[in-house]
């Protein structure tokens, strides 16, 4: 796990030692005014720290939303990689059939249909009635 600006911290608990990146750490390396930012830019730069490889997340992507200012007007994207999505069955069950589909494809096609998974945990909600025919 990588360690930009020095902000990786360890967390010895019951459970066990946790890593966590400090964005107050930011703040002191003068990136930013990273306290007073809403707590949902807060999130995502957390995520940014968590996942700057250099490549996908680089450090100016994270020294930017750092040092963020609401008047500058400037639009810039930014990754966002979440550890997991959670999917209503509105939209879950038609991404359940899709996977589906593509791994009949994958079989037909002569290929490892157990290669079709998605890349983020997804956690499926059903709040409706939902017959199974086979479950696993």
């Amino acid at each position: 796990m990588a360690n930009p600006f020095s902000s990786r911290i360890s967390l010895e608990t019951a459970a066990g030692r946790l890593d966590a990146f400090s964005l107050p750490a930011l703040e002191r390396q003068g990136l930013g005014r990273v306290s007073t930012l809403p707590f949902t830019l807060k999130v995502l730069l957390e995520n940014l720290l968590r996942h700057c490889d250099g490549y996908h997340v680089t450090e100016e992507d994270v020294a930017y939303l750092a040092g963020w200012d609401p008047v500058a007007g400037e639009q810039r994207e930014i990754a966002y990689m979440p550890a997991r999505v959670l999917l209503q069955d509105f939209t879950g069950v038609p991404a359940v059939v899709d996977l589906a589909a593509l791994r009949s494809a994958m079989a037909r096609l002569g290929g490892d249909p157990k290669r079709i998974n998605p890349l983020i945990p997804v956690d499926l909600v059903i709040d409706h009635s939902v017959q199974v025919d086979r479950f696993g």
